[in-house]
C-alpha cells in the first residue's frame, strides 16, 4: 500500500502546529515578569508587534481563495495572532504613553498594509496561482527579515564564547519547528512555506552547534542581571 500523502501532510502539519504553539507561548515568562513588576523594564515590544503582521499575512495566505488546502497554516497563525495580540496589549498597559503611541502607530501601519494587500490580491489578481505568488513572497520576505533576532544572539555567543544568552530548549524547538514545516512543504510542494522554514532549520542547527561549541567555555556563575531580552525568531510560517 502506498502512503497517503494527504494524511501524511496533515499529520506533519498537526505536529508543526504543536511545536509552533510552544514557540508562540515561549515569551510567557517575560510577560509574567512585566505583569508582576507592573513595568516593561528593559523589554522591547518589537518582536511581538512584528509577529502580529507576520501571522496576519500567513492567515491570508492560507485562505482557500489564495492558497487552497492550507487549513493548518490558518489554524496555527490564527492562534499565534491571538497570542501575540495579548502580548502587545499587556505591554501597552504597562508602558509609558510615548511607547504606547509608537506601538499604536505601528499597528495602524500594519493594518493599512494588510488592507492594501487584501484589496490588491482580490481585485487585481484572479487566480490562486498569482495570489499565492504575491502573498507568499510577502510572507517569505517578512520571515527572512525576522531572522535578525537569532542572528543577534548568535553573534553575542561568538563574541563572548558563552551560551548563557542562548536558551537551549528554545533553539532546539526552533530547529524542530523548521524541520517539521520543511517536511510539510515538501510533501505537497509549497516553495513559500519551504524557503523560510528551510532557513529556519539552518538557523536552528547553527544555534545548536554554537551551543555545543561554547558550552564548556561558558561561565555560568557570572551575574545574570545584565541578560538582554531577545526573542528568538518566531515560528517561520507557523507554518512558514
Amino acid at each position: 500500500m502506498g502512503i497517503d500523502l494527504d494524511v501524511a501532510r496533515t499529520t506533519v502539519g498537526i505536529l508543526g502546529n504543536a511545536i509552533s504553539l510552544f514557540l508562540f507561548l515561549s515569551p510567557v515568562p517575560t510577560f509574567y515578569k512585566i505583569w508582576k513588576a507592573k513595568s516593561v523594564q528593559s523589554f522591547k515590544p518589537d518582536p511581538y508587534v512584528a509577529t502580529v503582521v507576520n501571522c496576519a499575512l500567513w492567515i491570508f495566505y492560507g485562505m482557500p481563495f489564495v492558497h487552497p488546502d492550507s487549513l493548518l497554516v490558518i489554524t496555527i497563525n490564527g492562534t499565534g495572532l491571538f497570542i501575540e495580540a495579548i502580548y502587545v496589549i499587556i505591554y501597552m498597559i504597562y508602558t509609558d504613553w510615548r511607547k504606547r503611541r509608537l506601538i499604536l502607530i505601528a499597528i495602524l501601519v500594519e493594518f493599512v498594509f494588510m488592507c492594501g494587500v487584501v484589496v490588491v490580491t482580490i481585485l487585481c489578481l484572479h487566480t490562486t496561482k498569482t495570489r499565492s505568488l504575491l502573498v507568499g513572497l510577502l510572507c517569505v520576505i517578512f520571515n527572512v527579515v525576522m531572522y535578525a533576532a537569532p542572528l543577534t544572539v548568535m553573534s553575542r555567543v561568538i563574541k563572548t564564547k558563552s551560551v548563557k544568552f542562548l536558551p537551549f530548549y528554545l533553539a532546539l524547538a526552533n530547529f524542530a519547528n523548521g524541520i517539521v514545516w520543511t517536511a510539510y512543504a515538501l510533501i505537497k510542494f509549497d516553495p513559500y512555506v519551504l524557503v523560510p522554514n528551510g532557513l529556519g532549520t539552518l538557523s536552528g542547527l547553527a544555534q545548536l552547534l554554537l551551543y555545543a561549541t561554547f558550552y564548556k567555555s561558558t561561565k555560568w556563575e557570572e551575574d545574570e542581571t545584565a541578560r538582554p531580552q531577545v526573542q528568538l525568531q518566531p515560528p517561520a510560517a507557523n507554518p512558514a
